[in-house]
């Protein structure tokens, strides 16, 4: 059995920097970056300024609510709730505008190299 050679071209090679161009695929980035950064920056917003109260707003955040649980505890809880929230929010999206677009471009792609 003999290996191919390396200057032949392989026929159901995929051409990735031509798939990296296409508009699909630029589409797709866009996609994604328009929910994953403005989501990062108001996660970390809301983070950051979860820290600087429980560093600076000491009164504030231990403001008693019911019996022992406290403004900061609240807020605190919070923190994880609201990572659930943006995680079942990014699979909404991805089902609805990521995914129908990457098996596209993913049939695209097999149908290319099965030439």
């Amino acid at each position: 059995m003999s290996t191919p050679n390396q200057s032949e071209p392989d026929s159901t090679a995929v051409d990735w920097e031509k798939v990296h161009d296409s508009a699909e695929f630029v589409e797709l980035r866009g996609r994604l970056r328009r929910f994953v950064f403005p989501m990062t920056v108001l996660f970390l917003v809301w983070y950051l300024v979860y820290v600087l109260l429980a560093d600076y707003a000491h009164g504030f955040m231990a403001t008693k609510l019911v019996g022992n649980i406290t403004v900061g505890l609240v807020l605190g809880l919070l923190q994880f709730v609201s990572t659930f929230v943006i995680t079942s929010l990014y699979v909404r999206y991805a089902d609805r505008k990521l995914d129908p677009l990457a098996t596209r471009i993913r049939e695209s792609v097999e149908e290319g190299a099965g030439r």
